[in-house]
């Protein structure tokens, strides 16, 4: 246990709320899906919604069934009820990292982006923060402060458009919008499976450059450093998205693309995670040698423009990034380094042409 993250939950619970109403399809907004989320981080030790509970009568049964601490934000006479209740709980989150050591982790449940600076000061005090918020009603400002965001959307258990019942109908904050009619569309599966493939293909870039990165900055690569360093540079990275149960599911796929290469890890479950080995790259500089002779051949010369659509007309799923190399030109200089290639620019063909050494 004492190796257990602790969490602390803040739920700004008038914008969830209405922000389920609104951009879900009228659901009713339910605390549960979070605190599974939340499970497989650590033990949440606070829970604490922020309201003026008189406008959300009937979610008081279903938060104290959570162990969700009400924190009441009555409406006074000119003052503004939603400011009041944004103040107070951004106080307390404050105040709780300073007496609460042991509290690692904050989940700030909103769309707001006024709890940005929040999300800034709980960084400072070296506290990791998750924001959780309904996608179309969150400010894109809020999701790249956190150390990762979850959408409340994704999250399991979430079916947008289907109420659930209860006993009593609570007053509405704001009316839901009505249904859209269900339209049959006929499934285009090829438009499906060319556009998952070209998410995969991002992914397999964003994957590489980013083992890369880490590569040059020394030490040894492993599964969970990679998952920590890609929402660093996305929090709302998530693997479901592109059709995986589990990251590890999601590297052995690339592996078998041969996008990365997995070696036994320094525990069990957190497999080291490496670059493909000059075979990769030898295998790409004899294709692009291949391209290179060909259009050599067919026009008498092979221009640098063009050349990498060539090069995908024979191997369609072709990226110098999943190899680490940042640009097509990189890589067609760091084939021109090892002999493979000859690249010099060309002033009557304003472009880089490309020609094959002469073997002996």
């Amino acid at each position: 246990m004492d190796d257990e993250d602790r969490i602390a939950l803040f739920l700004d619970y008038e914008n969830l709320a209405i922000g389920a109403r609104e951009h879900l399809g009228g659901i009713d907004f339910d605390v549960r899906p979070i605190g599974d989320a939340l499970a497989e981080r650590g033990r949440v030790v606070v829970r604490r919604a922020y309201a003026d509970w008189s406008y959300f009568d009937e979610d008081r049964r279903m938060l104290t069934r959570s162990h969700v601490e009400l924190i009441e934000m009555p409406q006074r006479m000119g003052a503004s009820r939603k400011n009041a209740a944004d103040i107070k709980m951004a106080v307390d989150a404050v105040e709780l990292a300073f007496v609460r050591d042991y509290v690692s982790i904050f989940v700030i449940c909103t769309g707001d982006s006024d709890f940005t600076p929040l999300v800034y000061k709980l960084r400072e005090l070296n506290k990791s923060v998750i924001g959780v918020g309904i996608r179309d009603s969150t400010s894109a400002m809020l999701p790249p402060a956190c150390d990762e965001f979850l959408y409340y959307d994704d999250l399991e258990g979430i079916e947008p458009g289907r109420p659930k019942n209860r006993a009593r109908q609570r007053r509405p904050a704001a009316p839901p919008r009505p249904a859209e009619p269900d339209v049959a569309v006929p499934a285009d599966d090829d438009a499906a499976d060319t556009q998952q493939s070209l998410d995969l293909d991002d992914l397999a870039v964003l994957v590489a450059q980013t083992v890369s990165g880490l590569q040059r900055t020394g030490g040894q690569v492993t599964a969970s450093t990679l998952k920590r360093t890609l929402l660093r540079k996305d929090p709302t990275f998530n693997e479901a998205d592109y059709g995986f149960r589990a990251f590890g599911e999601l590297l052995r796929h690339l592996a078998e693309r041969r996008v990365v290469e997995l070696a036994e890890g320094p525990t069990k479950g957190d497999p080291e995670v490496l670059l493909p080995e000059l075979g990769g790259q030898e295998d790409a500089f004899n294709l692009l040698r291949s391209v290179v002779a060909d259009l050599i051949d067919k026009n008498g010369r092979a221009a640098l423009s063009g050349l990498k659509n060539q090069i995908r007309r024979v191997r369609p799923g072709f990226s110098e990034k999943t190899l680490g190399y940042r640009s097509f030109l990189q890589f067609c200089r760091a084939a021109d380094t090892t002999g493979v290639i000859r690249l010099e620019w060309s002033d009557d063909a304003d472009d880089y042409l490309l020609t094959v050494p002469s073997t002996r």
